[in-house]
């Protein structure tokens, strides 16, 4: 019955407009592993479920090395399905409701300092097509802070380069507009004009491509820019996340207000955006030390 109700489920998760296609698969895949879990229980039914149940399964997770991160998105997943069963009257409590969350905790995000940024895009200074893609990809996750999900997922008509500007297809199907830097726009159009017409195989809206003329993946990407970071001879851990973390950091060094880094990373929530205010805190400590006569040394 469990896995039935699953599918039912599934109809209304796919209907949400507060979630995205990668977290409704991931919530699918959660979910489908929980209710493996019950069925080797002999739980089949939604009333055989009990908070002790949730706990134990919980626990199962943690002895797994299941991070926190990962724990807590599991247990949203199923947060979601038990009060589907609530609403559709399957069960006369949500056994769930009061469940803790693990205890986070906050990992600062790496950055790119600004030399080590403009290392790594003088390794695509080369005039092939997928030099001229690289250096575009790469320009937009850092000039204009976009997460790699929007990148690979941006279309000729969410560009609108004369006017500087691009429409971003965020979170939950969430859309914004994001100013581009000159360095982007150049790097855009040069790509445009030359290495996508040398790539596209077909008609396909989506702006990057590989070098097959398919819309380039995450997985793709990654091992591109994680190529480009070996060869720019930059040791810390790489990923296009790293470029947005640096976008923002570097933004808020030079003294742009909170709210506007909010709106161009978008974030739904301030507080989300406040984790950056920590790097830079952090980066002010180093400098104290380094410089100032009377700073009390940390080391």
């Amino acid at each position: 019955m469990l896995s039935q109700l699953l599918k039912e489920y599934e109809y209304e998760l796919k209907a949400s407009a507060t979630l995205g296609k990668q977290s409704q698969s991931a919530y699918l895949s959660d979910l489908k592993q929980y209710i493996a879990y019950l069925a080797n229980k002999d739980i089949t039914r939604p009333e055989m479920i009990t908070k002790h149940t949730i706990k134990q399964y919980l626990m199962v997770l943690r002895k797994r090395h299941a991070s926190p991160a990962t724990v807590s998105r599991k247990l949203s997943a199923l947060k979601g399905f038990h009060q589907f069963m609530l609403d559709e009257k399957l069960v006369e409590d949500n056994v769930i409701l009061n469940v803790p969350r693990p205890k986070m905790h906050k990992r600062l995000p790496d950055v790119l300092s600004i030399e080590e940024m403009e290392r790594l895009l003088a390794t695509t200074g080369k005039a092939g097509p997928l030099d001229q893609r690289n250096l575009a990809m790469l320009e937009l996750l850092y000039g204009s802070g976009l997460r790699i999900s929007e990148l690979i997922e941006l279309k000729i008509n969410d560009l609108h380069i004369n006017q500087g500007l691009i429409n971003v297809h965020g979170k939950g199907e969430k859309e914004r507009i994001v100013p581009i830097g000159s360095m982007a726009e150049k790097a855009l159009k040069a790509y445009l004009e030359s290495g996508r017409l040398a790539l596209k195989k077909m008609p396909t809206p989506y702006v990057f491509l590989n070098r097959h003329g398919s819309p380039i993946s995450r997985v793709g990407f990654f091992k591109v820019l994680k190529k480009l970071a070996a060869t720019a001879g930059i040791t810390k851990q790489v990923s296009p996340h790293t470029l947005r973390h640096s976008f923002a950091s570097h933004l808020l060094e030079a003294g742009v207000d909170l709210r506007y880094v909010q709106e161009m990373l978008g974030h739904a929530s301030i507080a989300t955006t406040e984790l950056y205010t920590h790097i830079n805190k952090k980066q002010l400590i180093a400098v104290y030390d380094a410089y100032h006569p009377h700073a009390k040394r940390r080391d």
